[in-house]
């Protein structure tokens, strides 16, 4: 939670946010991160804080990844957005960044090179570098992690950064945090998981079944599922090492876990007892779309994270699309857990109770795991 204004005035404050952002073209595709950090931004400019903005965008490997993930664009969309300079630098250390930083006025704002810059030629940010935590740290005086999608991840600019300078979240941490506290205490909940990698969800289904009333599965995932029942999935995605596991979870939870009845293949909607050999699978089919539709009480919560099914492609839409619009025209209190579901929703023009920033964070925090930067920011 951040401070009172006027412990922030005057001082020069670091904020970690998330603008990891989908760009193509030279076009920022979708604007939510961004949005999304107005609010402790503009409570800190009215502070009479002098902000420094860190983020990553994409991933680093080599020097034509620096060219194609600069955060500059974001600098120009975030200063229409807050009606105000946002003062860009293009180094993430060394002389201009410290000149830049400490000729900054209250209430203006700077925004960072992408920080995943210093993982190429060393994974200098990934690896939580202990010099580079060091060296930006003494830039400010404060420390405010305002960025979710990135807070389960130990790298010099969060863990680093805070567990030196300590600090506070800001407010869209605060809110994502109260809405999947809400989720995990809710027992009248429908959990929808899709995407493509059945690993990633495994901890979710086994930490919420208990609590929740029923698991629809889709996507790449189910097939490792429907595989564990001995079905054929012809040559749909399969993690062979995770087949026994998925055995034992369907075996405890049968009347819970949820697997698609038929597939939509590039030969069509087939029920899943008439799968061929060569078959791939890219959405749910129409039986699934109903069953699921039916299990979905007015009054249930609904947690949803990864698409039924291929959705980016106008052929196999139709469970991710149809779905997402039941439970938004009938006004079902949906949480959309971020990512590619988030992606979905922007793209069909649908609003919901909540949709969350952070794909992968929200999914360890379902999965009950601990992250490290806030631990350190709440002591």
């Amino acid at each position: 939670m951040l401070k009172p204004k006027e412990l922030y005035k005057d001082k020069k404050v670091i904020v970690r946010v998330d603008y990891n952002v989908p760009v193509k073209n030279g076009i920022i595709e979708d604007n939510n991160r961004i949005v999304s950090s107005l609010k402790t931004i503009n409570y800190l400019i009215d502070s009479g804080a002098k902000i420094i903005l860190m983020s990553h965008l994409g991933k680093i490997k080599n020097e034509e990844d620096k060219i194609n993930n600069s955060l500059y664009i974001v600098s120009l969309e975030l200063s229409k957005l807050l009606g105000i300079e946002v003062k860009f630098c293009k180094y993430t250390r060394g002389n201009e960044l410290e000149n830049v930083v400490n000729s900054l006025k209250p209430g203006e704002v700077i925004l960072m090179e992408n920080t995943r810059y210093e993982d190429y030629p060393k994974t200098l940010e990934s690896s939580c570098d202990k010099e580079l935590s060091s060296y930006w740290a003494s830039l400010a005086d404060e420390y405010v992690m305002d960025a979710f999608g990135s807070i389960h991840r130990n790298h010099a600019s969060t863990y680093g950064i805070a567990s030196i300078l300590g600090g506070t979240t800001g407010f869209l941490v605060d809110e994502e945090l109260d809405y999947l506290k809400e989720v995990i205490n809710n027992k009248d909940k429908i959990i929808i998981l899709g995407g493509a990698k059945v690993n990633d969800k495994l901890g979710v289904i086994e930490n919420l079944v208990n609590n929740s009333k029923k698991i629809l599965l889709g996507g790449g995932m189910c097939f490792t599922f429907l595989k564990a029942l001995g079905k054929n999935i012809g040559d749909s995605i399969v993690d062979e090492e995770k087949i026994n596991y998925c055995k034992e979870l369907l075996d405890k939870y049968k009347d819970k876990i949820i697997l698609p009845i038929d597939i939509v293949t590039e030969n069509g909607n087939k029920n899943i007892d008439n799968i061929n050999d060569t078959d791939i699978g890219f959405d749910i089919g129409n039986n699934t779309i109903s069953l699921y539709k039916s299990l979905i009480n007015k009054e249930d919560l609904v947690v949803w994270n990864g698409p039924m099914g291929k959705f980016e492609d106008e052929r196999y839409e139709k469970g991710t699309k149809e779905l997402l619009e039941y439970l938004s025209k009938n006004n079902i209190k949906t949480v959309i857990c971020g990512g590619d579901t988030g992606s979905a929703s922007k793209k069909y023009g649908l609003s919901f109770y909540y949709i969350s920033t952070g794909g992968g964070a929200s999914l360890e925090y379902l999965e009950g795991k601990k992250f490290e930067t806030l631990e350190v920011l709440n002591k």
